[in-house]
């Protein structure tokens, strides 16, 4: 019995999300930068490029003729129209490199995620390769606390960011995995060892892996 090829899988869509204040940014960061290998997807959007901004590497920015062309045709894993305009992933930006191995990694919002779950539950590629996580504060008053220590909204804002990242937390239980940001260096090596062991599951592995 031998292995015919240790690398024959397919990659990891890592889907993560977290509420307002819990610090996701600055982990995701942190992550992509100690795990370059990571593919980061780039998104569609309708509106216009701003100052510096490629199309194909920041965004690629099509008409919203093309933007509903392209839902139409069953085309995004996830879009949504936020501020009159469209924002979406292509299904080929993560389903392409994934058949080659390559693990993706969308950093998205709660409503997004949910779209894609819905969307893996009805497309068996994806439903092998996606993998949810939820970054989380470790209490309610630490989200508070943080969100007051950015200085820069009025009482009214950080009660409304509170209203909503209070009804996100709820979501965490739709993810496949939840990692606590309580201290930062932590939370990434977390990040980075759940990353590493979702490769190893089996669900991804080609089938004749062993010859027997």
């Amino acid at each position: 019995m031998g292995l015919i090829n240790q690398n024959s899988r397919l990659g990891v869509i890592l889907i993560v999300s977290g509420p307002s204040g819990t610090g996701k940014t600055t982990v995701c960061t942190r992550v992509r930068e100690e795990m370059p290998e990571l593919k980061f997807s780039v998104s569609c959007t309708t509106r216009a490029p701003r100052a510096g901004e490629q199309h194909g590497k920041d965004y690629y920015f099509l008409s919203r003729e093309e933007f509903k062309r392209r839902i139409d045709n069953g085309e995004f894993i996830e879009y949504a129209e936020v501020f009159s305009n469209y924002y979406g992933t292509l299904k080929s930006e993560v389903i392409d490199r994934v058949k080659c191995g390559e693990d993706v990694f969308l950093d998205i919002d709660i409503q997004g995620a949910m779209q894609i779950r819905q969307c893996s539950q009805q497309d068996p590629l994806l439903g092998n390769c996606c993998e949810f996580i939820f970054i989380a504060p470790p209490s309610l008053e630490e989200l508070e606390a943080r969100l007051r220590n950015r200085a820069s909204d009025s009482e009214e804002q950080i009660m409304q960011r509170l209203g909503k990242s209070k009804l996100e937390i709820s979501y965490w239980k739709h993810y496949d995995y939840l990692v606590i940001n309580d201290m930062l260096d932590a939370a990434v090596e977390d990040m980075k060892s759940l990353i590493r062991m979702t490769r190893k599951a089996t669900k991804r592995l080609e089938e004749g892996l062993f010859n027997v």
